[in-house]
């Protein structure tokens, strides 16, 4: 499958987290920051808009803190309003998002996507990494980050919680309608466009968007791999792999809402969703082995097209009770999603050394994935400035996996192969308890909380009749702790015991084909993975600059991992497997602020230590090395209507047991122009130097093997924004704390 990716630059994150320092001359005593009210309903927004874009003066909230999380907005992010989810969240301290889409948190890939607070069929599935390379960016407002995320929250994700906060849709009081129209067209036939609005009156609200995208993706891969002697190390034969992708990619989104407020105290809500997303190309391989006398054994070519679609639909009911005085609610919710995926692909090979007849492959893999959740929430105000949380949730998940690969001498004369046809069944249930209770103690703040899990999990290996299931109870305490040394400067420490059950698509043994040189497993002996999470944390807010600094220690048993084995000729079988254990410690750097009247600044840096116990597993080893990542964008804005954005991401090596990788950087760049009150002209460039890859290595006794790909990642798109009615402001359930800014935070 190709998707979008791109190229590097980050040398300016150095730069920004330094210059800062020097910038803010010492002339008296900083004025102590006004803290934002808590309930995002009251929260004025001084800035002028258009859409949901920041032009001119003002102050907005760009980093909002509270005792567990920390949010950043996208309103200044100009890569968001035409790019993906992946653009958007390669800005966010603390997230890498690969060139395959795949997410992490300080280098830990196993991350919890949430929407709005809630589970997210599209996200979860999968076919995760495939949406968030196509997802539109711009139907999000922020994206709040918990790497020790509260009890209140599922433990699912070693790594972290990400929170995806759309964008606001009900009008403001005294509004009865607003909405925007949005269009941005680029090079090479790629353009987005999208139309979102809301209609109010008397106790009903309605509101809806809808959104399409479509690009072009490109990809080009060149792999060498040696097979050794394991005795000597000498070099048996080597093959050389080279790939070439191209296709385009079309997403469509659309989403409808309807609250209605039975009376003051009670009030329910309807929601439906649903995406599509269709990617679909062509590609030509070539592979050549040679002896170790450099004589061509084998040669071959691969051309075909491939495909893949998925769909999500969902829909979600809540009921809001409201008792007496300012947060103190009871919520009750059910959600459905129903995420299916098909990836195809029909490849003709041509054999040149040794000769023989073409051979036609056809590849069909599909997924369904089905979702019910239903959650019951209580929060309630306690004596001295308390809180109380306290729920029930149930996550029920139906996954099926149906894979085959047909093979003949002509595209209408394919016979399906047994070897690697099969269909994997799964069914997982997690029962939940939680509570929290969190409140200040002077300058002092605590929260506590823990979360009893009951899981059930059932696994149908429905081709070999094959079935087995696995049932636990674990509990998951959290603890965060604040102390405000100042008015604008504060110190926080937090531990939280997490988990990361395996994917269902990790827990099939059955062999899939990837190509005539890969082969692909699960494992059904993979155990969940746990994880100890530690922090300390300081920040400084003064005025319009934030500084942040975050030590960390995660502690993980039974940590993933990917291991590759030689199967006979050269073909590699890469399954996952259990790590004896991995441990990740380093420091975080986070700032952001004005440099001058017209230049502001956000930039981030990740200095870790990777350790990983590898020994255990065949080719494997024990590792460790730095890790760096950095990121940073410079605003301009020279006039109250124009607005220039330089923006960069550097994000270096993962560890594996076998081997390492790196995924690079890229460099952005664009312009926002306020023609009218309500009408923006924007234009940005992605990817500026058209280089984003990654290297992948791996080495053990048997065989070494190098992968380097380069993804067609530049992209230029120019657009118009125009808003009608006025800026929309969407309120919140008030069980969730979206990010609510606390005193001094």
């Amino acid at each position: 499958m190709t998707s979008l990716r791109s190229g590097l630059l980050v040398g300016a994150a150095l730069a920004a987290l330094a210059g800062p320092a020097l910038a803010q001359a010492p002339a008296g005593p900083r004025p102590a920051p006004q803290p934002a009210p808590r309930d995002a309903k009251t929260a004025p927004e001084k800035d002028t808009t258009v859409g949901d874009v920041v032009v001119s003066g003002g102050r907005q909230s760009d980093v909002r803190t509270s005792i567990d999380s920390t949010s950043y907005s996208l309103s200044e992010d100009l890569q968001a309003r035409t790019g993906t989810l992946a653009d958007a969240l390669r800005n966010i301290p603390s997230v890498d998002v690969d060139p395959e889409g795949n997410v992490s948190l300080r280098g830990d890939s196993n991350v919890t996507i949430l929407v709005d607070g809630r589970p997210s069929g599209v996200l979860s599935g999968d076919g995760r990494a495939q949406a968030i390379l196509a997802l539109p960016a711009d139907q999000y407002a922020r994206v709040e980050v918990m790497t020790n995320p509260s009890a209140a929250y599922s433990p699912e994700g070693s790594g972290g919680v990400i929170n995806l906060i759309t964008k606001p849709t009900a009008p403001k009081q005294g509004q009865t309608a607003t909405g925007s129209l949005r269009l941005n067209i680029g090079e090479d036939e790629r353009w987005n466009a999208g139309v979102s609005g809301s209609y109010q009156k008397d106790r009903l609200t309605l509101s809806g968007d809808l959104s399409t995208r479509h690009d072009i993706g490109q990809q080009s891969a060149s792999r060498v791999r040696e097979r050794l002697d394991p005795l000597t190390g000498a070099v048996l034969s080597t093959t050389r792999q080279s790939q070439d992708l191209e296709g385009p990619a079309d997403v469509y989104i659309g989403r409808f809402t309807a609250d209605y407020r039975l009376t003051d105290k009670l009030s329910l809500t309807g929601e439906l969703r649903g995406n599509l997303i269709d990617n679909s190309g062509s590609g030509m391989e070539l592979y050549e082995t040679t002896d170790a006398g450099g004589l061509v054994t084998s040669r071959f070519s691969r051309d075909g097209d491939f495909n893949f679609s998925g769909d999500n639909l969902g829909a979600t009911a809540r009921v809001v009770r409201s008792f007496a005085g300012a947060g103190h609610d009871w919520t009750n919710e059910v959600r459905v999603d129903r995420n299916k995926g098909h990836v195809s692909l029909l490849a003709r090979t041509d054999f040149d050394t040794p000769a023989a007849p073409d051979l036609f492959e056809r590849t069909d893999n599909r997924f369904m994935l089905k979702v019910l959740g239903i959650t019951s929430a209580y929060v309630r105000p306690m004596p001295d400035d308390g809180k109380l949380k306290a729920g029930y949730e149930l996550e029920y998940r139906d996954v099926g996996f149906d894979n085959g690969t047909s093979r003949g001498p002509a595209r209408n004369a394919l016979t399906p192969d047994p070897l690697v046809t099969n269909r994997f069944d799964v069914n997982q249930a997690v029962h939940a308890l939680y509570a929290t209770y969190e409140r200040p103690f002077g300058k002092l703040s605590a929260q506590v909380g823990l979360r009893l899990e009951y899981a059930d999990l059932q696994l149908n290996q429905v081709t070999t009749g094959i079935e087995a299931d696995q049932s636990y109870v674990r509990a998951y305490p959290t603890l965060h702790v604040g102390y405000q040394i100042t008015d604008g400067q504060q110190i926080k420490a937090s531990y939280s015991r997490r988990i990361q059950r395996p994917p269902p698509f990790l827990l099939n043994p059955f062999v899939s084909y990837q190509d005539p040189l890969s082969l692909r497993s699960g494992n059904a002996d993979l155990k969940p993975q746990e994880t100890d999470s530690y922090e300390f944390l300081w920040q400084l807010r003064a005025g319009q600059t934030f500084y942040q600094a975050t030590a960390y220690f995660r502690d993980t048993d039974k940590a993933f991992t990917e291991v590759a084995t030689d199967v006979g000729g050269g073909v590699l079988l890469t399954r996952p497997e259990n790590l004896g254990s991995r441990r990740d410690y380093g420091v975080e750097l986070v700032a952001s602020g004005p440099l001058g009247k017209t230049l502001k600044y956000n930039a981030s840096l990740n200095l870790a230590r990777q350790e990983i116990d590898g020994a255990n597993l065949a080719g494997g080893a024990d590792r460790s090395g730095t890790v760096f990542t950095g990121r940073a964008s410079l605003n301009w804005q020279p006039t109250p209507e124009d607005f220039l954005q330089l923006s960069g991401f550097y994000q270096g090596d993962s560890l594996t047991a076998q081997g390492r990788r790196e995924a690079g950087g890229m460099l952005n760049l664009g312009y926002r122009r306020k023609l009218t009150e309500k009408l923006a002209f924007q234009l940005t460039a992605r990817d500026l130097l058209d280089d984003f890859g990654d290297v992948s290595t791996a080495e053990t006794d048997s065989f070494t093997d190098r992968t380097e790909r380069q993804f067609g990642g530049r992209a230029v798109f120019v657009g118009l924004t125009w808003t009608f009615g006025a800026t929309p402001k969407r309120e919140r359930e008030p069980q969730f704390d979206f990010s609510a800014p606390q005193a001094g935070g």
